[in-house]
């Protein structure tokens, strides 16, 4: 049976690593991106050749009316989907007095607001469908402990694990599972201008994890192993606390 998953913010990084496991584990992809076209045409190729199946979906998760009409039309062409992985995300950095209107709005209305506009027009296709399914939200360690110069990400991120544990309690007799991936500190983009050395020193582990650990992690979320898991925040931050 072929089952179609959408995966947010899929042309790198978490992203990525997360459509390219999925896809190996033999899900078809639908590669959302917001502007980068040549990343998600990259991870396309690299699905294909690896014999996969994958569709590149670009659209904004903050343009709720966008989000509509392209998922909705996408579902019409391509069939409703079995899982999804909330992964896209923004942030602006700055301490709360000096944090501009407009960085607490972006962050805000990207990472939390882009929850609903996803799954609001999905939830109900997943249902009627009645072959189970996998939701798996993005969220972070900010979102858990709190994270300096972060209050508007550490807030979206806080809510998104709220959403994915009370939509769980929605959908689980559904046979539709909703849980959350809070990971620490990972080698991607967005902590390239981080103090790497520094930041080390209080990782239990000493490292940064990998976008494929974290992959890992939510293939197993989508595995049947994993059908009676819901509802959960997992960390994945090499013991940092």
């Amino acid at each position: 049976m072929e089952r179609s998953v959408l995966v947010t913010g899929a042309g790198r990084g978490i992203g990525r690593a997360v459509a390219l496991r999925l896809a190996g584990a033999g899900f078809r992809i639908a590669i959302n991106y917001r502007r980068n076209e040549e990343a998600a045409a990259s991870c396309l190729a690299e699905i294909e050749a690896a014999g996969g199946q994958a569709y590149v979906l670009p659209f904004d998760i903050s343009d709720r009316e966008l989000v509509r009409a392209t998922l909705e039309k996408d579902i019409e062409e391509n069939g409703v989907y079995w899982g999804v992985v909330l992964n896209a995300g923004v942030h602006a950095d700055n301490p709360l007095p000096s944090m501009k209107g407009e960085e607490w709005d972006r962050v805000i209305h990207t990472n939390l607001d882009g929850f609903y506009n996803i799954m609001n027009p999905l939830v109900m296709p997943m249902i009627r469908a009645k072959k189970g399914g996998r939701v798996v939200s993005m969220s972070s360690v900010a979102g858990i402990t709190g994270n300096r110069g972060q209050v508007n990400y550490s807030a979206a991120k806080a809510g998104i694990i709220g959403a994915t544990k009370a939509l769980a309690q929605e959908l689980a007799k559904r046979k539709i599972t909703a849980n959350s991936v809070a990971p620490g500190f990972i080698h991607t983009d967005m902590v390239a201008d981080l103090p790497v050395d520094e930041i080390k020193r209080h990782i239990p582990m000493r490292r940064f994890g990998t976008a494929e650990e974290v992959a890992g992690l939510v293939n197993f979320l989508f595995s049947d192993d994993a059908a009676y898991i819901t509802g959960q925040v997992i960390s994945i931050n090499g013991g940092l606390v």
